[in-house]
């Protein structure tokens, strides 16, 4: 079975990566979830309007079988196309399919299409590898270029929706690396699973769906030191350092993570002095409690966004009362026109009255901050908003550490191990990526799905978008107790 560009590309981070994908197909770490899906769905739907720019190609059937593909390419070119999509070509049991090729007087010109808003670095193997077998094939590109969105762009008309990058000279230095590291892969596929050391190659340049195969599921390993990206893990790791028991006395740390070791080392929580003034200007009535969900699309849809930009689609407010009850206000767009501005009306209408807003993580202030540019007549009363946030996150990061935390400060974290009766166990969407592909299906597609079924998201979305600011209200409640204790 030959090896396809993704094939090639996924075994080039890692041959273990390729090998399970290859003899586990139905693993459920392969199953894409609803995130997954959409970035697949958003990405064709930029390969189709990138084809728009190039009237009277030939399209080559993506269903027809790999020869098949091959030889209509062919047929193709034989018969004058300026330009073709999917062109597929085939040597040494290694298959590509290219987005795009040109045909004009100096030759044939590839182009690989991007969802993203810029060439990245992992772009330019990608496009080597067909670029080598277009050559090996007879047909070799006298140019290579990346065409992705234009992150000037703003919706609907301002710019260029794409800008393409040449990558010629990079791809050309990568193309002769790939016959002997496609006859590797095809060796080791014939074999059993290959050892392969942990390190930076299973985060990038994408995330490995079967990292957890391979990484010890240990509080104290180095990658779960506070504030140690996957970078920093690998540097540790190649240093000898794999674990935080290793690390040198003379280590310089931040607080947060000399907190997480005192915490590591007695196996309990960890609380600072300073917790009750760090509080302090939450002793305050009406007290309010802010979440946002947002929407981000490849192609903006509303006016001023540019490509993957991102736009509150949804909120949940809580407000403290005089008898220790809390009033709840909730908002979720409906429809596909520009939600902002009825949204922000609602959001400064709901915490007119609060005198603090507390937040957990700076996001919400962003959010607000966006609000203010889309929504001008409204840019006022959303700056003093801006004013009354509190951000509670920082609060818990300064002050408090638990072992469950695992070197990180998310609610997913925080709130199971501080507040162990509350949870999102019980929710069908527990987290913001979903709650965003959620609400864009109800905003854009809503045609396409079913009335009932359209009636239960919203709820969901409701549901979950709740829960987060409770686990706020209840997060400071178990923190006053902490700092009164």
């Amino acid at each position: 079975m030959p090896l396809t560009k993704t094939d090639f590309m996924f075994g080039s981070q890692c041959h273990r990566l390729l090998w399970w994908r290859r003899h586990e197909p139905d693993a459920s770490e392969l199953q894409p979830d609803r995130v997954l899906q959409d970035l697949f769905d958003q990405g064709n739907h930029v390969g189709q309007l990138a084809r728009e720019r190039f009237p009277d190609g030939v399209l080559i059937p993506s269903r027809a079988s790999r020869p098949d593909r091959v030889q209509l390419t062919a047929a193709a070119i034989d018969a004058g196309a300026r330009a073709i999509f999917e062109g597929a070509f085939m040597v040494d049991n290694l298959f590509v399919a290219t987005d795009v090729i040109l045909r004009d007087d100096a030759g044939w010109h590839l182009i690989e299409v991007k969802s993203s808003s810029k060439a990245k670095e992992e772009h330019v193997p990608d496009a080597g590898v067909q670029a080598y077998v277009m050559g090996a094939s007879g047909l070799a590109p006298v140019s290579i270029e990346v065409m992705h969105l234009n992150k000037a762009f703003q919706h609907p008309d301002v710019g260029d929706l794409f800008a393409r990058t040449d990558v010629t000279a990079e791809a050309r230095q990568r193309m002769p690396e790939v016959p002997d590291e496609a006859a590797r892969q095809l060796a080791m596929l014939d074999g059993p699973i290959p050892p392969r050391a942990i390190g930076l190659h299973c985060d990038e340049p994408r995330a490995c769906p079967f990292k957890e195969r391979c990484w010890p599921q240990d509080e104290r390993h180095i990658a779960n030191l506070y504030n140690v990206g996957p970078k920093k893990a690998a540097q540790y790791m190649a240093s000898g350092v794999h674990r935080v028991d290793d690390l040198p006395p003379s280590q310089k740390l931040p607080d947060a993570a000399k907190r997480q070791l005192r915490s590591l080392d007695t196996n309990a929580i960890v609380v600072e002095p300073g917790l009750r003034a760090a509080l302090a200007p939450l002793d305050v009535s009406p007290l309010g409690f802010l979440d946002f969900e947002t929407v981000s699309r490849a192609v903006p849809v509303w006016p001023a966004m540019a490509p993957w930009g991102m736009a509150a689609a949804q909120f949940s407010y809580h407000e403290s009362r005089a008898d220790g009850t809390y009033l709840h206000v909730e908002h979720l767009a409906e429809g596909p026109e520009d939600a902002r501005p009825i949204l922000a009306q609602r959001l400064v209408d709901a915490t007119r009255n609060a005198k603090t807003v507390v937040m957990y993580s700076s996001f919400e202030r962003t959010q607000i901050r966006a609000l203010a540019k889309a929504v001008p007549s409204l840019e006022a009363e959303l700056q003093a908003l801006d004013a009354k946030l509190f951000d509670l996150l920082a609060v818990v990061r300064e002050q408090v550490y638990h072992p469950a935390f695992r070197g990180s400060f998310s609610l997913k974290y925080v709130l199971p191990a501080l507040v162990p009766d509350l949870s999102y166990n019980d929710l069908v969407i527990v987290n913001g990526m979903v709650a965003s592909v959620e609400i864009a299906r109800l905003l854009f597609v809503a045609d396409r799905i079913p009335l009932e079924e359209r009636d239960r998201v919203r709820q969901d979305l409701l549901a979950y978008c709740k829960r987060d600011t409770w686990a706020t209200v209840r997060l400071l409640e178990t923190l006053r107790v902490i700092a009164s204790d």
